[in-house]
């Protein structure tokens, strides 16, 4: 009896630990920081300016200026404030319809915002 007891809390507790680990993971992957989070939008406001779609583009860089200014806000850093510089062009251009422009001001949004440690 005592080892069917033991052999049913060691499977209960794998069980548990199978159950908790997706929902850890996804913890941490939802706690990336600002600049990693402005990071990836501005590489979406990139990809939808290589398609020529402008709208999509300056709603993706605005999410990454968001993101940017509130890592900046966290801990003042150049690249950030180029990256936010850029992010503001690229909106600009983008709600001027201006897709290539915008993406090229995207583009150097991310090489800035990826240089943030």
């Amino acid at each position: 009896m005592g080892k069917k007891v033991l052999l049913g809390a060691m499977v209960l507790g794998v069980m548990t630990a199978l159950v908790s680990l997706p929902s850890l993971s996804s913890v941490a992957l939802a706690d990336k920081g600002h600049a990693a989070e402005a990071v990836e939008h501005a590489k979406e406001a990139v990809e939808h300016g290589k398609q020529g779609h402008a709208d999509a583009l300056v709603k993706h860089a605005e999410g990454a200026l968001k993101h940017a200014e509130a890592a900046q806000k966290e801990k003042a850093n150049p690249h950030l404030a180029e990256g936010i510089k850029q992010l503001k062009d690229a909106v600009e251009h983008g709600k001027a319809g201006h897709a290539d422009v915008a993406t090229k001001a995207a583009e150097n949004a991310v090489m800035h915002l990826s240089e943030v440690k």
